[in-house]
């Protein structure tokens, strides 16, 4: 089967799969695992995929995301005659089922399966043990010039809240809304977590936070944006880091 994959978390699946030879094509951004993507051709960038030289290459199947990849690309790629297999997972649960849809259709139900059941496993320890603990009110930075934060409909906030969180952004229209200083502050976050992609935030912009909020250094704390928001095969120890992050709120 020769597959192109269009989205970082999902080519990183199919190489968990035990699927990564089939891949023909992936994005310049896939660069999990490391040690092998440099052997697979790039097709361009999430947003900007080379339509033409993927057609050219044949592929049974094309992996997209509907947030990372554009609709307009999938669909110059459907009339182009390719099958798109096209996911957007809000939760654990809609991962699990996005785990085994992908592995069915690149004939690796067996492992998609493991995997699937890890996601849910885990996801059934952590709520249960969520019950017991105190909620943590906790707030999620992934850009700088404008300070941008994430609302309840995105997947790392399902993560963080089904292990005892509340997102204080969580009810704002806008899924990454764009937030001020002075209202980080008047949400009274018990933890910032500023992440590691797409803005690779520093010492520097946790000091200038603390300083423009009022809130105390220690208020903010750095996390793995890729644990937080790849959905695929991450998603299982992402599911524990996420519980993790918020015990250390609570002390």
């Amino acid at each position: 089967m020769r597959i192109v994959s269009l989205c970082p978390s999902l080519t990183e699946l199919v190489f968990d799969l035990g699927r990564g030879a089939e891949l023909v094509g992936i994005t310049e951004w896939c660069v999990h695992p490391a040690d092998r993507v440099g052997a697979v051709e790039k097709v361009g960038g999430t947003k900007s995929p080379q339509l033409a030289r993927i057609v050219e290459l044949a592929p049974d199947l094309v992996l997209m995301n509907e947030e990372e990849n554009r609709r307009e690309d999938a669909e110059a790629l459907r009339t182009a005659g390719l099958a798109i297999h096209a996911s957007l997972p809000r939760d654990t649960a809609g991962t699990a089922a996005m785990v085994r849809s992908i592995a069915g259709a690149i004939d690796a139900c067996a492992e998609g399966e493991r995997i699937a059941r890890d996601i849910e496993e885990r996801t059934a320890r952590v709520v249960l043990a969520a019950r017991e603990k105190p909620r943590v009110r906790w707030a999620y930075l992934i850009w700088r010039k404008p300070w941008m934060s994430v609302n309840r409909d995105t997947f790392v906030s399902a993560l963080l809240d089904q292990a005892g969180g509340v997102n204080v952004f969580g009810l704002r229209s806008e899924r990454y809304p764009v937030v001020e200083a002075k209202e980080l502050a008047a949400a009274r976050p018990e933890i910032v977590l500023l992440c590691s992609e797409p803005f690779p935030f520093q010492e520097r912009h946790a000091e200038e936070l603390a300083t423009s909020t009022g809130l105390a250094r220690e208020t903010f704390v750095f996390a793995d944006g890729e644990l937080l928001s790849w959905h695929g095969s991450r998603t299982p120890r992402g599911i524990d880091y996420a519980a993790g992050l918020l015990d250390r709120a609570r002390g």
